[in-house]
């Protein structure tokens, strides 16, 4: 019989993916990972990542991710992947999480070759707000889902959870309290840590589901100073049960890192 640690830190449950054939690997979501009723979407993108790191050697910078949150999962899963075109610069590459129930998880990514260009300038400039040292916990004491426990998070802008607040958008610093959680699929697996931006509108708890996610990587270098990310979510819409949001990841010295998308699913 198979024993897993019952609160694996980020970088122990990814390390503990267990190859068993050629493009599949074996894993345990432990309860610690879980929100709701399936795995926390972060963990899952990031596992999906992490086997095609594993599986697939010298690939070019990712450059592009899609996530489609397809069905629940936890506990004993397998990831499958698979080279779906390989170019001479980029790569595309898919993964699957399967659970009990089916489908779970469904990611591509693309990898492409550094190409000399013209243009080299970023256009959107880093947000002016406070400073993780003046920023307040983000969840009040005991709120939040299993997964939330894994990271520190400060609220600079906007509302709390469930407070009924007026905003629809909010930025939020985050950083994995496992300090071995440093890489990309670390990254992958923290910037989706901020809940959907209408949460904090909400007036009393209600589930929330993210559906889709689109991520576009800027930056190969993804240090960041004492492990803390700056992350903004903003509600477009929200109408007929679906909110889009979009979404981005600073370091902490301002460099814009991550540009994102989602879809979610809201039963308030």
């Amino acid at each position: 019989m198979n024993t897993h640690s019952s609160k694996p830190s980020f970088s122990e449950l990814l390390g503990s993916l267990k190859r068993v054939e050629e493009h599949q690997s074996t894993v345990h979501i432990a309860e610690n990972w879980m929100q709701g009723r399936t795995t926390y979407g972060g963990m899952s993108a990031a596992l999906c990542y992490q086997a095609v790191n594993n599986h697939c050697l010298d690939l070019p910078p990712l450059r592009s991710a899609q996530i489609n949150f397809i069905g629940p999962a936890g506990g004993d899963v397998s990831v499958t992947t698979k080279v779906m075109r390989q170019g001479r610069s980029v790569t595309y590459i898919s993964a699957e999480i399967m659970g009990e129930k089916g489908l779970a998880t469904h990611a591509v990514f693309c990898f492409g070759q550094d190409r000399e260009s013209r243009l080299n300038d970023n256009f959107t400039s880093p947000p002016k707000v406070p400073s993780v040292e003046a920023s307040a916990d983000f969840f009040d004491s005991g709120m939040g889902p299993p997964f939330a426990k894994n990271y520190d998070c400060r609220l600079a802008q906007g509302g709390h959870p469930v407070s009924g607040s007026d905003d629809h958008e909010h930025f939020i610093w985050v950083r994995h309290k496992d300090q071995n959680a440093n890489d990309l699929a670390a990254l992958i697996g923290i910037a989706d840590m901020p809940p959907p931006a209408v949460l904090p509108m909400f007036k009393e708890f209600a589930p929330i589901s993210s559906m889709t996610w689109m991520m576009n990587f800027l930056q190969e270098d993804i240090s960041t100073e004492d492990g803390w990310w700056l992350m903004r979510s903003a509600a477009e819409h929200a109408r007929n049960g679906y909110s889009s949001q979009d979404m981005q990841v600073w370091n902490k010295a301002g460099d814009l890192i991550i540009t994102a998308r989602q879809n979610v699913a809201i039963f308030y």
